[in-house]
């Protein structure tokens, strides 16, 4: 069953306010050097990985009432996500080796998985495009199930779950504390949609 064009605008919303991190100044509590080598990797792992949630948190001002517009912008939101999540996957490949063991597996798996999702939003931005501008509901649908993609980046460094050192080296890193504490003011967009009946 579609998504009602209220609830994907709804979800992206949501989504974008629970994976923003920061206030939108990220990095400027990280002019500091760290003298440990794990604190300072991990603090360019996630330095690499924030780009994915300074996009999340910009969705358009996505307007119903007018579908070719809705379709564009949607199209261009997509595409800003894909070279989000893209640029990010190359950053962690650019990090470096781990002076922790298994920490060069652990940012390939985010890197792999940021591909992942960059080719999501890439197919979902495909569909949006191929859409009737008149009826853009397919391919919102396609964009719909690309935003709730998002939801599993809620806990970004839940890799680090699995090496102790590193996930207690993301506890002093800096730049990881911009994409672990979700945002609670109100960054989330305006849809600027009226309540409409069609589904």
């Amino acid at each position: 069953m579609r998504l009602s064009l209220v609830a994907l605008l709804a979800t992206a919303a949501l989504v974008a306010g629970c994976t923003s991190g920061g206030s939108g100044s990220p990095g400027t509590s990280s002019t500091a050097p760290t003298a440990d080598p794990a604190v300072a990797y991990v603090d360019k792992v996630c330095a690499a990985a924030s780009g994915f949630a300074n996009a999340a948190k910009t969705p358009p001002k996505l307007d119903a009432t007018d579908p070719a517009k809705l379709k564009a912008d949607m199209s261009a939101y997509m595409g800003q996500l894909a070279d989000a999540f893209a640029k990010s996957a190359a950053g962690l490949r650019a990090v470096g080796p781990s002076p922790v063991a298994g920490g060069d597996e652990q940012v390939a798996k985010m890197a792999g998985t940021f591909d992942e999702v960059a080719k999501v939003f890439t197919d979902a931005k495909a569909k949006v495009e191929q859409a009737d501008a008149a009826d853009p509901s397919g391919g919102l649908q396609a964009a719909g199930e690309a935003i709730a993609k998002l939801t599993e980046f809620a806990e970004p460094l839940k890799d680090f779950q699995a090496s102790p050192e590193l996930l207690a080296a993301a506890e002093k890193a800096p730049k990881c504390q911009s994409i672990r504490d979700p945002a609670t003011t109100g960054d989330a967009p305006t849809s600027g949609v009226a309540p409409t009946t069609t589904s």
